[in-house]
């Protein structure tokens, strides 16, 4: 009997010869983000505040991927300036950008009553505003050249939820989801998708000092039992950055084991 199986497409992500920049990419989940598009071929601008971090991953991503170019771009992105000289220098780096990808961001656990309006506003300029920044740099450039192009933010389902002694990190990333709704409507007529990830709990190398409790935290409240890996949210990213996903714009994927879905119940 003739096998009716197609082959797979060789490009089904269609990201061969894209040029990708990740914000926050030396490490984690950014680090993460671009090793999954450089798999599947892209070329990639590491952006990270730790030159040498990027450095090094790009010089690895290019032994495991000669076929693809990988840069090393340094810059602080809770600076304007300093924000959007990043997109330039990847832009002429790369010759282009078609996406790009960003996971920057922190959480002060601060009781409300104890925090200060300055950091409030620290956690909006690390977890929101560089993000505003950077994809209005971004677009205006897609804009003026009539190209299309991706952006993918990593939000947290602590903008889905209360955020108990991290308000402000809460509003803020409420405040990304609803951002990247604005940018999708805004731009779609420009062929611009704007999409975000809100990740749960992640074991990531920020986090190593309180593992015993996450994951107990994650044996009763995560249905799946376990907490999520940098590289489950480098594969959300991946899908949101590719062809996989040409007609979503505007929307969350939710990353996080089921969490949120039984929080309710749990509750």
């Amino acid at each position: 009997m003739t096998s009716t199986t197609s082959p797979l497409v060789p490009d089904l992500y269609g990201l061969r010869g894209k040029r990708a920049l990740v914000v926050g990419g030396g490490q984690g989940m950014g680090e993460s983000s671009c090793r999954m598009l450089a798999l599947m071929g892209a070329d990639v601008a590491i952006l990270d505040f730790d030159l040498e971090r990027a450095r090094s991953l790009a010089a690895e991503l290019a032994a495991r991927h000669p076929a693809a170019h990988f840069v090393a771009v340094q810059a602080d992105v809770l600076d304007d300036q300093s924000a959007r000289s990043a997109i330039s220098s990847a832009w002429e780096q790369l010759g282009q950008i078609d996406i790009m990808a960003t996971i920057v961001g922190q959480a002060a656990y601060v009781p409300m009553l104890e925090m200060s309006t300055d950091q409030w506003d620290l956690d909006h300029r690390r977890n929101l505003r560089y993000l505003f920044v950077m994809a209005q740099a971004l677009a205006a450039r897609w804009v003026a050249t009539n190209t299309p192009g991706n952006i993918v933010a990593v939000a947290s389902v602590s903008g889905l939820q209360s955020a108990p002694k991290h308000v402000s990190y809460g509003a803020a990333k409420a405040g990304l989801m609803n951002l990247v709704k604005s940018m999708a409507v805004e731009w779609a007529g420009h062929g611009i998708r704007v999409n975000a990830v809100a990740p749960g709990s992640i074991t990531t190398p920020r986090r190593p000092d309180s593992e015993e409790r996450r994951a107990e935290m994650a044996r009763s409240l995560i249905p799946m039992k376990r907490r999520g890996q940098c590289d489950d949210i480098g594969k959300a990213v991946l899908y949101l950055a590719s062809d996989m996903s040409a007609y979503v714009t505007g929307t969350t994927l939710t990353v996080d084991g089921g969490w949120m879905a039984a929080s309710m119940y749990q509750r």
